[in-house]
């Protein structure tokens, strides 16, 4: 996970709790989509320049923090961390390289190296705001909650009307269980900052798991604050999709596609809704649109082929099972559709 825009700290963790996960897409999120070629000629390139830069001026510490970026984005993060360690030792007064540290450590899952470099930028800059906030944000992920609240109210002791200060209490809050306390705390959020999206959507979340119809409310304000998040769009979708809205959420997913042709879990969800509506061509058309854009989008294979068995398709639907399979080997479901259709094909 990065968290380098604040806005957004906390888009990947929202993003997953809107989708309809199951289990094998859990035990197989460590896959990633190939980067393609043309990006990794562009990082190398990148990383060339860089490098003969920093031969030509090795005292830029800059240099090294930029070569750093670069190594983070490939996931190369012991070269990214080497870079970062030389320009601390250059220039320990910036916030963002220590920032920087600290995401890698974090993906590279060495949290508590994470957590510690985090609390030394906070002793090293303690009015910088965003490090506290991302102090914060780390020691809430390591569920260090009270250490979280701490660190919330020295922002706040700065700046009491930091909307991302109160969103932090609403995340630490909802960990915990405490709901009242979250909606308040989210609510304080978007009282300071109407634009705060993500404490919309979360808004939005809670009080549909309460049955409580002001959930549409917080979500079309979600939108309203921006038309173009594709998160808050898919929260709205799959809400109304819960309440059995089909072509409203349907609607909803067209017009994320359109924005972004290549957004994987709209084809998905779309699929499972033509699947309700027992429309299987439209259900299958969605999932070979799914496959194609994300070839290891390993339950695109498992529904594709629970539709082609449906459809009669024995061979097609036996294809799709063993290929999931193949992909995650432990997939039960998969391995008894299998097993189904391979009897009836005897």
């Amino acid at each position: 996970m990065k968290f380098l825009n604040r806005k957004n700290a906390m888009s990947f963790l929202l993003k997953t709790s809107l989708f309809l996960i199951l289990s094998v897409q859990i035990a197989c999120s460590g896959k990633q989509e190939e980067t393609t070629e043309k990006d990794k000629n562009s990082s190398g390139a990148l990383i060339a320049e860089l490098t003969e830069k920093i031969s030509q001026n090795p005292n830029n510490p800059d240099l090294y923090f930029e070569r750093a970026g670069v190594y983070y984005e490939e996931e190369a993060y012991e070269e990214s961390i080497a870079d970062l360690t030389k320009a601390i030792q250059l220039d320990s007064t910036k916030a963002e390289y220590f920032h920087l540290m600290a995401d890698n450590y974090l993906d590279y899952r060495q949290s508590m190296a994470a957590l510690r470099t985090m609390e030394l930028a906070a002793n090293k800059f303690p009015k910088n705001i965003p490090t506290l906030l991302k102090q914060a944000e780390f020691q809430h992920i390591l569920k260090q909650y009270e250490d979280s609240f701490r660190t919330i109210d020295q922002i706040l002791k700065q700046d009491p009307q930091n909307a991302e200060a109160y969103f932090m209490f609403g995340m630490n809050f909802k960990e915990m269980g405490d709901t009242i306390r979250a909606i308040n705390s989210f609510q304080s959020a978007v009282e300071n900052d109407p634009d705060l999206v993500d404490a919309w959507i979360i808004l939005g979340q809670l009080y549909a798991q309460r049955g409580d119809a002001l959930a549409e409310k917080y979500f079309d304000n979600a939108i309203r604050a921006d038309s173009t998040n594709k998160v808050a769009l898919h929260a709205k979708a799959a809400y109304l999709h819960d309440l059995g809205k089909l072509e409203a959420a349907l609607g909803i997913y067209k017009k994320i596609v359109l924005m972004d042709p290549k957004y994987k879990d709209a084809f998905f969800n779309s699929g499972l809704i033509y699947l309700e509506m027992d429309s299987l061509n439209q259900a299958k058309k969605q999932f070979d649109i799914l496959i194609e854009v994300s070839p290891t989008y390993i339950v695109g294979y498992y529904y594709r082929g629970l539709v082609s068995e449906m459809q009669g398709d024995m061979q097609a639907a036996k294809d799709d099972f063993q290929q999931a399979l193949k992909f995650a080997p432990n997939y039960g479901e998969a391995q008894l559709a299998l097993d189904r259709v391979a009897k009836s094909l005897q």
